[in-house]
């Protein structure tokens, strides 16, 4: 039976069920489960396009690239570590209360919801993430609270990712 999780966007109450894929990405997924529920600010993308996400302080063992993709589609849950100088740079414009600490790595969960999607960041350049997941219900419900995080901005808006089927 597949692990399904639920992600809600916490201020504005709207919420997607997404299946793990633990047959392309078992690292992920398994310390990612381990590690559920997690909950972070939420972000709109600035260059990859369809994408929000939350940054959480690192988890686990960090899984290392596993069915990785610069080009995901509406419906992808990506996990992405970076290390605090990759998230430093002024035009992400994280304030000091979300900015990460020297030498700390951050994960990045991100949802995209719309096609057109490439993980190219001008300050270095392709950043592969891994897929871990698919929404398999409420896609466009999501994506049209994602268009309003765009639109009317993600102050005080939260991500947060929890358990909901299998070994729950």
């Amino acid at each position: 039976m597949s692990r399904t999780i639920e992600v809600t966007f916490t201020q504005r109450k709207v919420r997607c069920r997404a299946v793990l894929l633990d047959d392309l990405a078992p690292r992920t997924c398994a310390v990612l489960w381990d590690a559920l529920p997690l909950e972070g600010p939420a972000y709109h993308a600035k260059y990859a396009r369809n994408e929000v996400y939350a940054l959480v302080p690192a988890f686990g063992q960090d899984p290392g690239i596993e069915n990785p993709t610069v080009t995901p589609i509406p419906g992808d849950l990506v996990f992405f570590s970076f290390s605090s100088w990759q998230l430093t740079a002024a035009s992400h414009g994280y304030d000091t209360e979300t900015a990460p600490d020297a030498g700390q790595r951050t994960v990045d969960l991100a949802i995209f919801y719309a096609r057109n999607n490439l993980l190219l960041n001008p300050d270095f350049g392709f950043v592969p993430g891994n897929v871990f997941g698919t929404i398999t219900e409420g896609l466009s419900e999501f994506a049209e609270a994602a268009q309003d995080v765009w639109r009317g901005g993600a102050k005080g808006e939260r991500i947060r990712f929890s358990r909901l089927g299998a070994g729950s």
